[in-house]
């Protein structure tokens, strides 16, 4: 841990007020974030299941969304912003189970008005108990027993003390933990889930203390090179609201699919995580008992390959950096898939999740390129894309995508040895020649005047069709939507591409290809999985 000192002109505080804690744990995101990459090259247990530290520094920022969003003089504001964004925000193994040890501590301290430091320490034991219970077959070694060391350590007369003392014992734990997983002393590493969550309690010592953030560390990649191939390739994930069974339930319904099973919920909402190599198959089982909000489902061995090139990419000479770097805005893992084997960063978010403008400075500051082309595929985020541009002091340009095909039109146009300005005017004009229509569920039942001046009635739970954003279907099955927008606005392009989402079987999907290339025999249509969160369909035609 950096040396930390006691400023002279601060006295410890024997309570902590809910601003205070609201404080500390945006301080903490923000600590983690200097220790991130770090912490991505110590994973290798069980398997490098994408970038640890990206992952508990993704949970860690939407909690800070919440936060921002929440009544700062109400303990229990600030507490449920701290379960619920963690559970929204929840990445990888890691992140599952950092929102329980989160979930743990804010239920501990909801009804409070103040945490003084013997609530401060029940809260760290309580941390750790929810830890272990989320998990079918805990294992010592991982952030687990770094959980349980903190909370063991954790005494002291004020908050202060019981982080100082906390950390010492916490610090003990994370050291022990290749003694307890053979495959961490043989790569000569702590655990990454442990290094993460001693990070995230140290910000939050830092910010009592008023320390400033400390210098990124230098970062070795060779941990990496540990990696073994896993049974089950893909790492898949979800969140649901409204669920019509129980989280036990959902848990054993997912459980034949794979391993590295956690099934979690908090503030009404269910989280999965599991390492299966039928994810198509486990989300849309998953799909039929509530309502999807967001997957994700990544390709472990191609992640593997792209963790080691980012972490060689950090040591590369300023003049070896290429002229262009790219971040786009997505969600839906096909779709998220596609951005990144087109060479984009990406910032999880899109419609009804929108990112932070922090969310969008940070990915574009993890780039490594002179400078960033922003991609934020959502006319709702279009503002935050342009401020985190001016946060980033010319180091940005922003192509105005609204749509996630604009998004995937200008992507194909990137070039990474192409200076940013050159490229976004290119960029936007591939953008514009894509047009997109998206089919999902209206939310409630009213009347709507699409742009061409047609009033269309909608009833709550009715399948809709919007086309770049504009309403212009209602009615019928998501299949017959998607047919009856192209039928009214192909105008002969080539290409039809079609995104399904989490709850379209494979069996629709296949009856609507069939019936796309039956009705437009000239265009080539082109079906793929992992659509984006919420919709059913995303088809573009370019």
């Amino acid at each position: 841990m950096p040396e930390q000192t006691l400023s002279p002109a601060r006295s410890a505080s024997a309570q902590l007020t809910p601003t205070q804690l609201a404080a500390a744990f945006r301080y903490a995101t923000d600590w983690l974030g200097v220790f991130r990459e770090q912490v991505n090259a110590l994973n290798v247990y069980p398997v490098p299941d994408g970038d640890t530290g990206t992952n508990m520094h993704l949970t860690m920022q939407s909690v800070r969304r919440e936060l921002d969003t929440a009544q700062e003089t109400s303990m229990a504001a600030v507490s449920k912003a701290i379960a619920y964004g963690a559970l929204l925000g929840a990445r990888g193994n890691s992140g599952v189970i950092l929102s329980q040890l989160l979930k743990g501590f804010s239920d501990s301290i909801r009804e409070l008005t103040s945490v003084n430091a013997q609530q401060l320490v029940s809260a760290l034991q309580a941390a750790q108990k929810a830890g272990y219970g989320a998990v079918m077959k805990p294992v010592e070694g991982t952030i687990l027993s770094v959980a349980r060391g903190l909370a063991d350590g954790a005494q002291g007369e004020t908050p202060e003390m019981v982080l100082e003392n906390a950390l010492i014992a916490g610090q003990a734990a994370l050291d022990h933990t290749p003694e307890q997983l053979p495959v961490l002393k043989q790569a000569g590493v702590v655990d990454s889930g442990g290094q993460g969550y001693l990070y995230v309690v140290q910000g939050l010592l830092a910010s009592l203390r008023g320390d400033a953030l400390p210098a990124a560390p230098e970062v070795t990649a060779y941990a990496q090179e540990h990696f073994e191939h896993e049974e089950f390739g893909y790492c898949t994930e979800f969140l649901m609201e409204k669920a019509t069974m129980p989280i036990e339930g959902i848990r054993e319904l997912v459980a034949p699919f794979g391993d590295s099973l956690l099934v979690v919920g908090a503030e009404g909402y269910v989280k999965g995580h599991i390492h299966t190599n039928e994810p198509d198959a486990l989300l849309a089982t998953v799909a039929r008992h509530g309502r999807m909000l967001k997957t994700k489902v990544e390709d472990m061995a191609e992640q593997h390959t792209e963790i080691l090139a980012q972490a060689g990419s950090t040591s590369r000479a300023e003049e070896e950096l290429p002229k262009s770097g790219m971040v786009a805005v997505a969600s839906g893992y096909g779709l998220v898939k596609l951005f990144r084997s087109l060479g984009a960063r990406i910032v999880s978010g899109g419609q009804t999740a929108n990112p932070s403008v922090q969310d969008i400075v940070d990915a574009a500051r993890s780039v490594s390129a002179e400078r960033v082309i922003i991609l934020p595929n959502n006319k709702n985020v279009l503002m935050a894309a342009q401020k985190a541009a001016e946060l980033l002091e010319g180091r940005a340009v922003v192509v105005p995508t609204r749509t996630l095909g604009q998004g995937i039109g200008a992507a194909l146009a990137f070039s990474a040895d192409t200076d940013a300005e050159t490229l976004a005017t290119g960029m936007q004009e591939a953008a514009g020649a894509v047009t997109t229509f998206e089919v999902t569920h209206a939310s409630r039942t009213t009347s709507v005047t699409s742009k061409g001046g047609e009033e269309i009635h909608i009833t709550d739970g009715d399948v809709i069709g919007l086309m770049d954003d504009d309403l212009i279907h209602a009615g019928g099955t998501s299949e017959d939507a998607v047919l009856a927008m192209l039928a009214q606005h192909y105008a002969g392009q080539e290409i039809i591409t079609v995104f399904s989402g989490a709850a379209v079987t494979a069996e629709q999907q296949q009856g609507l290809t069939a019936r796309l290339e039956e009705a437009f025999p000239v265009a080539e249509v082109e079906a793929h999985t992992g659509g984006p969160d919420l919709y059913d369909y995303l088809v573009t035609i370019e």
